[in-house]
């Protein structure tokens, strides 16, 4: 199917989840990743007003922001590099992927304003997945609260990629209950109001758990999430 036949889909499929779930439409930002595809692809995918876009690369990135621009809210959404933030720091709008001391160290001191970010979480426990434990969640926003140039806004994760419905849900609803803990912590710099959690496969079960960003690439443009 086209970008354009995909995007419907996907729009009736978040509506029913949505009212299934008693869940309102605009809590939830639909972000087109947009990795591996061309520009003129995720351009198409802006003009048809998606206007989030991830990518996960640094020089994919910033080759897509300088073919669309502001047209785009930019979203990074792969493993970030330390030596790479410099790239992308004053081209962001979010970061997905806040997973240690050392990068947040480095956003910290690159960064000329707040970069709302997502503490990537590693919820499953999968060895081939990045992110904090969930036991190393509430003690490493502590120690990022002295950063004024990052502000916590929620979480991030990525479920088991498995057709045990059962097990991604229970991963989401762990990542829900871990945002609440965040927030009632009540720092000033770690809100943690969002979850960015469901992708092309799991993005239905994600909204029905609380997800409000969710990370579409491959049924929508036809890449990897």
């Amino acid at each position: 199917m086209s970008v354009k036949e995909n995007l419907k889909e996907i729009k009736e499929k978040i509506e029913e989840v949505c009212a299934k779930s008693n869940r309102k439409l605009e809590e939830i930002t639909l972000i087109a990743v947009t990795k591996y595809v061309s520009n003129d692809r995720a351009k198409e995918v802006v003009d048809l007003g998606v206007h989030h876009i991830g990518e996960n690369r640094d020089d994919q990135f910033l080759k897509k922001q300088e073919a669309i621009g502001e047209q785009a809210v930019w979203h990074f959404v792969g493993t970030l590099q330390s030596r790479k933030v410099r790239n992308i720091i004053h081209k962001v709008d979010y970061i997905h992927s806040l997973d240690r001391l050392s990068l947040a160290k480095e956003i910290n001191k690159r960064a000329d304003k707040p970069i709302k970010c997502f503490v990537q979480v590693n919820v499953s426990g999968e060895k081939t997945k990045h992110g904090l434990a969930v036991e190393e969640v509430l003690s490493f926003v502590e120690k990022i609260e002295p950063f004024e140039n990052i502000k916590v806004i929620g979480l991030m994760t990525m479920a088991e990629h498995t057709d045990d419905k059962a097990a991604i849900r229970e991963t989401f609803r762990k990542l829900k209950s871990l945002q609440e803990e965040v927030s009632a912590m009540n720092i000033p710099n770690a809100p943690c109001e969002h979850l960015s959690m469901g992708m092309s496969n799991d993005y239905t079960i994600a909204i029905e758990e609380g997800a409000t960003f969710i990370r579409i690439g491959s049924s929508l443009v036809g890449a990897n999430d």
